[in-house]
């Protein structure tokens, strides 16, 4: 019977997935002995004696914050005094005690500004005698919008969204645009942890950014800033959108860079003193389950990367070079091979089309691989939702191309107008796995026979 392709490069894909449950983790990892709270870390157990505080309040905001909040139910049930988080929509739980807002991604809307307010509201309620929780994931960035605003100046959800597009579009890095939201903002850059103080807090966090910076994983509302206002406008010429900016956008920026308008919380200042973060998922740990995955369906297998990035288009071109190398017996790995990378890719939009990064990762490799027999290729986004769009990501394999051109569609079109949703839906490449509730990244996966 002929092997299906597709099927497993699916099957390791969800191995991945799996391993960064979210719920799942943090029921691994977190305990509750009598009063003594603990987190089980590779570094370090923390603990905390609830008798010590009078109130326990569970806040946060990410695509993956339902499961570890359901998980935080389970663990401290009626522990908790009350809580809320703020998730993308449809990427929910069923919760009996933390409320739960939905809001935009990857553009802020009106529920990312009234989840903003109302998070830093409960955070603020916060004294020295309660503990507070903060589960952080990926996507909070755009779920919580908190425009700066002053005596003098205010930045409006309007101009924030048309910010966030410009920053989207123009081929930034995730770090490079979080260095501007940060300075936009009135809770990023550590300004939550500001707004906890005096109050103890811990942060579980589950990382979706290239090498697991704390301070870029929703733009560090609770890690101490090292990012400056100056550093955000050489961002904005680097990619040649200052000029493109509103106009209040670019007074902040510059008031912030002449020391008019205060910089995020640093390193050594006191609101970190008693702030606690911890990494407890990354997108590593999902490559090397996709890994073990592989291994049992008989490849031989190496993870090559989880800090992937650069142009989607680019990075294709770089999967397809070490697949042809196996492919002629000159590679790192003797056939059937199965390459797993993972990271964090961007996309220059030029056209009007329809995608993300890792479906349009997935047709550049098309284009370049044509009828070329032998390799399989899937990119896929571990939230099960990549960039607007209902899919995960995409296949490509010289199967899939055959059927393209059968039905006459003319993939360079799509790959110019940035509409690799629509080329994949029309000949069944698309990988569609609904959301995932966990947040880890991409996953690339590359099988030769």
């Amino acid at each position: 019977m002929a092997r299906e392709y597709n099927t497993e490069l699916t099957n390791i894909f969800k191995a991945g997935v799996r391993r960064v449950d979210p719920e799942n983790m943090l029921l691994t990892q977190c305990s509750l002995d009598g009063d003594i709270f603990s987190v089980s870390l590779p570094e370090r157990v923390l603990e905390y004696n609830l008798s010590n505080y009078r109130r326990l309040i569970i806040i946060g905001a990410g695509k993956a914050t339902a499961k570890m909040a359901k998980a935080m139910e389970k663990i401290l049930g009626d522990r908790i005094s009350e809580g809320l988080i703020v998730v993308k929509y449809g990427h929910t739980e069923e919760l009996s005690i933390i409320k739960t807002l939905e809001s935009g991604h990857p553009v802020p809307d009106e529920n990312s500004k009234k989840g903003a307010e109302t998070l830093l509201s409960l955070a603020k309620s916060a004294d020295e005698n309660t503990l507070v929780i903060n589960l952080i994931s990926g996507g909070g960035s755009a779920l919580l919008c908190s425009p700066y605003c002053d005596a003098e100046l205010e930045c409006s959800l309007s101009e924030k969204q048309e910010t966030t597009k410009l920053l989207l579009e123009c081929g930034a890095e995730i770090s490079e645009i979080n260095t501007i939201r940060k300075h936009l903002s009135g809770i990023k850059g550590g300004r939550l942890a500001e707004a906890i103080y005096p109050a103890t807090s811990l942060s579980l966090i589950l990382s979706d950014v290239i090498g697991d910076r704390l301070d870029s994983i929703a733009s560090g509302c609770t890690v101490a800033d090292t990012s400056s206002f100056s550093e955000a406008c050489a961002i904005t010429e680097k990619y040649k959108i200052k000029e493109r900016l509103p106009e209040v956008v670019r007074t902040i920026l510059e008031k912030g860079v002449a020391g008019e308008i205060s910089e995020t919380p640093k390193p050594g200042s006191s609101v970190f003193d008693k702030a606690s973060n911890a990494l407890i998922g990354t997108n590593l740990a999902a490559l090397k389950s996709a890994e073990q995955e592989a291994q049992k369906l008989g490849y031989n297998t190496i993870v090559l990367s989880s800090q992937i990035s650069g142009e989607a288009s680019e990075a294709a071109k770089f999967y397809l070079g070490i697949a042809r190398d196996i492919s002629r017996e000159l590679g790192m790995l003797p056939k059937p091979a199965c390459i797993i990378a993972g990271g964090e890719t961007t996309v220059t939009i030029k056209g009007d089309g329809k995608g993300g990064r890792n479906q349009e990762m997935a047709l550049a490799f098309l284009g370049e691989l044509k009828d070329e027999q032998g390799i399989y290729f899937l990119s896929g986004g571990t939230d099960g939702n990549d960039g607007p769009t209902d899919a995960a990501g995409a296949f490509a394999s010289a199967a899939l191309y055959k059927k393209g051109c059968s039905a006459g569609i003319r993939l360079q079109d799509y790959l110019d107008n940035n509409d690799s949703y629509n080329y994949f839906r029309q000949i069944d490449g698309l990988l569609m796995t609904g959301p995932t509730n966990t947040n880890v990244c991409d996953i690339q996966i590359v099988i030769v026979v």
